[in-house]
């Protein structure tokens, strides 16, 4: 069974506060791209997991989500049988791009197909948040708010068409260090979440790019500088608005025009401010169902 596990960038997002428990409050809009990883699953005769990936310093025990995942599952179902598990990782690594956590939704719907466990989307996403707060979305995929630690999600309307460009920078961010940075009282202007769901919602692609905006990405370029040279970049050469994607240091730019975006792209990989650059485009999930991955 090949499945492909899809990257997310963040439209909006902003965080509200910090629970008793340590975690944040957060306000996203969650968007799937065309962009992403794929998994190789076959059933072995000889019990346990055994995963690959093409990446060697990704650890291929209980550390990776993708074998949490499949053992949760396996374990509360009594699996006899084994899994051989192959992960091919094109997302970008700790990029703010939810890669980890779309391959472990990926596990999640391999696993239930493959056993016929029988489990639905829902009681899926109920499994998923235990292995990491995006794992749900990563399941339903499409457009979507999160709340609470994002967790919560609501569905909404397909954004209207439009193209991605992709820039990564040759550093990592932590998300727990973006958190830990992230002044709370600090903030001046919080992200217009409802503006930008207003937007979504009237297919409004121009009011939507306008209102694109993250919480984090201030410090994060004052920290890293050439965050804020790719954006620059991309709107120069015709984005409607370019964003970093949740913690960063991944940045987004959204173009009305294909070829413009092409053309961005090419002045990207020219630049050399970006390691990872890549062209591509929204994935509008129809018809509701997870049995496309």
């Amino acid at each position: 069974m090949r499945l492909k596990a899809m990257a997310k960038i963040n439209l909006g997002l902003d965080v509200l506060g910090k629970r008793e428990d340590g975690y944040h409050e957060v306000r996203m809009i969650m968007q799937t791209i065309c962009m992403y990883d794929i998994l190789d699953i076959r059933k072995t005769r000889r019990p346990g997991i055994v995963l690959t990936t093409n990446l060697p310093f990704i650890p291929t025990d209980q550390r990776n989500l993708v074998y949490k995942a499949a053992q949760m599952l396996m374990e509360e179902f009594d699996v006899e049988e084994g899994l051989s598990i192959k992960l091919r990782k094109f997302i970008p690594v700790a990029a703010g791009m939810a890669g980890g956590s779309s391959d472990a939704a990926a596990a999640f719907v391999g696993v239930n197909r493959m056993f016929h466990l029988g489990l639905t989307e829902e009681q899926l996403m109920e499994r998923a948040v235990k292995v990491g707060a995006d794992v749900p979305y990563c399941i339903m995929r499409g457009t979507a708010l999160a709340e609470g630690i994002g967790e919560k999600l609501t569905r909404l309307p397909e954004v209207p068409k439009c193209y991605v460009l992709i820039g990564k920078p040759g550093i990592n961010v932590s998300t727990k260090t973006a958190y830990e940075n992230l002044n709370l009282e600090g903030i001046g202007k919080h992200p217009d979440i409802d503006g930008l769901i207003g937007a979504i919602r009237n297919n409004d692609l121009y009011a939507m790019a306008s209102r694109m905006e993250n919480v984090f990405e201030p410090g994060i370029i004052r920290q890293y500088p050439v965050i804020g040279n790719i954006k620059n970049l991309m709107e120069e050469k015709g984005a409607l608005k370019a964003v970093m994607s949740g913690s960063g240091p991944t940045v987004f730019g959204i173009f009305d025009n294909r070829d413009k975006m092409a053309a961005a792209a090419r002045s990207l990989r020219k630049s050399g401010l970006a390691k990872t650059v890549f062209a591509t485009d929204i994935y509008n999930r129809d018809g509701g169902v997870t049995n496309d991955k």
